[in-house]
């Protein structure tokens, strides 16, 4: 199902199933992922939205092309990170964490925008996405404020503590959207050294 122009307004979101591709028709938008924790559970829940900026080697060019709240803003000035939360308490109702996007100036060898979510301290704290409810991602129109596309993650993962939520990716001159909802028993690390084959600056 096709979003068409940036203009047009959306009577409702598409809610999108796991493997779902769409065609996005926008410029500016934020992508935001919002969960919250399970009650009982013991320490609070830092989930960490990140986006990595993939060349066609599926490959990030340099290590700045890695999105988190360490490293705020691309070096092309297309994504934004807004900050992190380390509770999942930023909003009862809405996003925990935002990725702002300018598809206009996304750097020309990137070709994919893999969005993560990992659980900080996961080994440690005894933590999993199986202890989360209400977990999705989401994309918003800037231009307006409206939601356009969801997809809720369900209950599909008990013991996983990390989620490839989503990802935008360039086809013949056009970027679409994916809904992945694949789970990994990972760190971030996991994601950086499978993305990154240069050297960590420290």
């Amino acid at each position: 199902m096709p979003i068409q122009n940036q203009n047009q307004q959306y009577p409702m979101a598409i809610n999108l199933q796991k493997g779902q591709k769409i065609s996005i028709g926008l410029t500016k938008m934020s992508v935001g992922l919002g969960w919250n924790p399970n009650e009982g559970t013991g320490h609070d829940f830092d989930l960490d939205a990140s986006a990595f900026m993939i060349d066609s080697n599926r490959l990030i060019p340099a290590e700045q092309f890695f999105i988190f709240y360490g490293n705020a803003d691309s070096p092309d000035n297309a994504l934004h990170h807004t900050g992190d939360d380390p509770t999942g308490g930023n909003s009862e109702e809405g996003d925990d964490e935002v990725i702002e996007v300018d598809l206009s100036k996304v750097d020309n060898r990137i070709y994919e925008i893999l969005f993560v979510a990992t659980i900080h301290e996961a080994t440690q704290r005894k933590q999993n996405f199986g202890q989360i409810r209400n977990s999705y991602i989401r994309i918003v129109d800037d231009s307006t404020g409206q939601e356009v596309a969801k997809y809720e993650l369900g209950e599909d993962f008990s013991v996983e503590t990390a989620i490839e939520f989503g990802r935008l990716y360039r086809r013949n001159g056009q970027w679409k959207f994916e809904a992945s909802g694949i789970g990994y028993n990972e760190d971030l690390g996991f994601f950086l050294s499978k993305y990154y084959k240069g050297q960590i600056i420290k």
